[in-house]
């Protein structure tokens, strides 16, 4: 074989050997004779064969799911978190070259800070605000992450499991919460209704008449809904009233009777006198 042939096949060899392809969402991170050189892609680059070497990096967003961990809230109840995290990687060659493993880093780092964070939180804000937890987990584990080259884009707690015994303290206190919200707005009804009561008794005592007239309809109300027959006892104030009242009737009639009634006599009638011609 041609020797010129020989190192044109040898140059192909080598030339196709070096030649690398990743992805939009990958990087090569470069090692010359073993020392980082540099990172490349995406697309098609070529590399120096038998000398330099590459390790593929995907930097898309990653999720990784935290096992639910036991930790004790600020208020001594133990209860049992599990969350989820997404990160993505900015600098490829600090998490080839900073850490061993950073998924397995990423994960230890997010399971530690999510118990320390709920240790420092009484139960109702790990309830009630999540938000402020997830924020100051991410808040923490970016911290540790930062020198690794990547980025905790969101954390989120996902379940937080309570004792049965909690879980039964915790429906009795809302039950007496509700209980005490429709105990104050009974009150402030009974409240409202004892105002206008007030008013309206006030009105009928300027009147003691509209009062008793109203004790009169209300017990002919009870009777008809019952269909039973009642017994009014009438006040001493009304009867005397009604007393007054027929006893000037009475006077009104007499004094009409008394009054004599004058005789009526018819007009008399004129007769016309006839003119005899008498001289006066």
């Amino acid at each position: 074989m041609n020797p010129v042939s020989i190192v044109i096949l040898a140059a192909a060899i080598v030339l196709f050997n070096g030649l690398k392809l990743d992805r939009e969402y990958q990087r090569g991170v470069i090692y010359r004779l073993g020392r980082f050189s540099n990172i490349k892609g995406p697309g098609l680059y070529w590399i120096v064969p038998f000398v330099d070497r590459k390790e593929q990096v995907d930097i898309r967003t990653k999720t990784v799911d935290v096992a639910p961990q036991e930790a004790v809230t600020a208020d001594s109840v133990t209860i049992k978190v599990n969350a989820v995290l997404y990160y993505r990687i900015l600098d490829p060659g600090k998490a080839i070259n900073r850490v061993e493993n950073y998924q397995m880093a990423v994960y230890q780092a997010a399971m530690t800070t999510l118990r320390n964070v709920v240790g420092q939180n009484i139960l109702d804000e790990v309830l009630q605000n999540r938000d402020k937890v997830n924020h100051a987990v991410q808040t923490i584990v970016d911290e540790i992450t930062e020198p690794w080259g990547i980025d905790i884009e969101r954390v989120e707690i996902k379940d937080v499991e309570i004792p049965i015994a909690m879980q039964r303290a915790m429906a009795k206190e809302a039950e007496a919460v509700r209980e005490k919200r429709a105990r104050i707005i009974k009150a402030a009804a009974e409240q409202e209704a004892s105002l206008k009561l007030s008013e309206a008794s006030q009105k009928i005592m300027e009147n003691p008449v509209a009062l008793e007239l109203r004790r009169l309809q209300m017990l002919t109300e009870i009777g008809a809904e019952n269909n039973t027959t009642t017994l009014i006892m009438m006040p001493s104030d009304f009867i005397s009233l009604a007393k007054q009242w027929t006893e000037s009737l009475q006077n009104s009639d007499k004094q009409r009777e008394s009054v004599q009634p004058i005789p009526f006599n018819p007009p008399v009638q004129l007769q016309k006198v006839e003119d005899d011609g008498l001289p006066f």
